[in-house]
């Protein structure tokens, strides 16, 4: 692995990812996992929190246990290959769990960020739904601490971003994703989590990385984005210290809002229109 760069505080951690071979529609099979892991430590991360996709629904399911089963050998896999492959690799588990039901009992450590308070959730259909301030406030007024992944990607946020704002006023911390920088996802989550940015609503960086063989990984074509807008303090938050200290279940640090040059801005082509 690489060092570190100059003047930054670390290396990258990483806690949204899907590299558990053969559960969800991330890694096919153990070999996708170790290629892509390989890649994501090349890169300069040291640490990184796996997370399969479950639906807040299975957790009162009488399916449950026999998912759980399955989810549990399919990591252990991976995670004994990973302990000798790369022994200094900090790798862990959680879960990105889908809210489809309106008071998910997350007690049960797996469904946590790598043992900590933090769980990693996300909206159905990728829409942000009335309800939803409510929600979060509910896990976080049952002791977690909800991270939201990759708001920029949800349909349905106004032009005023007062969804976005209750999501952060009713305890969440935000997680965008790297490849919205780079326009991964298109036009207008790349124009959203540059509104985010400039207004400080962003806590983390992570990569969304669904690892298969040909998939890009897009820290760094997000993180020379990022460095291009002039957000080179917002990075070293964003994708190493705040990350850092929530593989410590620590709470974020705050992101000082993004100051984006508009003439910079108009070069790197189309404004928002959110």
């Amino acid at each position: 692995m690489d060092p570190p760069e100059a003047g930054v505080t670390g290396a990258y951690a990483d806690f949204h990812s899907h590299l558990v071979p053969s559960v969800d529609d991330g890694s096919r099979n153990l070999d996708d996992s170790l290629h892509s892991i390989g890649r994501m430590v090349d890169a300069g991360v040291n640490g990184v929190i796996t997370t399969p996709h479950f639906r807040a629904s299975f957790l009162t399911s009488s399916r449950l246990d026999p998912i759980m089963d399955y989810m549990d050998r399919r990591w252990r896999r991976v995670r004994d290959a990973v302990r000798v492959t790369w022994p200094q690799l900090d790798f862990r588990r959680g879960f990105e769990i889908r809210l489809d039901a309106p008071a998910p009992d997350i007690s049960d450590p797996r469904m946590r960020l790598g043992g900590t308070r933090f769980v990693l959730v996300e909206w159905p259909a990728f829409m942000a739904r009335l309800g939803s301030p409510e929600m979060l406030s509910r896990i976080a007024e049952s002791g977690y601490i909800p991270v939201l992944a990759h708001p920029e990607r949800y349909h349905g946020i106004d032009r005023e971003l007062r969804i976005v704002h209750a999501w952060k006023k009713a305890g969440a911390c935000l997680q965008a994703n790297y490849g919205s920088l780079a326009g991964q996802y298109g036009a207008k989550p790349k124009a959203l989590i540059r509104r985010f940015l400039q207004e400080g609503l962003v806590d983390y960086l992570s990569s969304d990385f669904h690892g298969q063989r040909g998939y890009t990984f897009y820290l760094e074509p997000g993180t020379t984005e990022l460095k291009r807008l002039g957000g080179d303090a917002q990075l070293d938050l964003l994708a190493r210290v705040n990350p850092a200290r929530l593989f410590e279940g620590k709470r974020p640090l705050a992101v000082p809002p993004l100051t984006i040059d508009e003439l910079l801005s108009h070069s790197a082509g189309r404004r928002s229109d959110v």
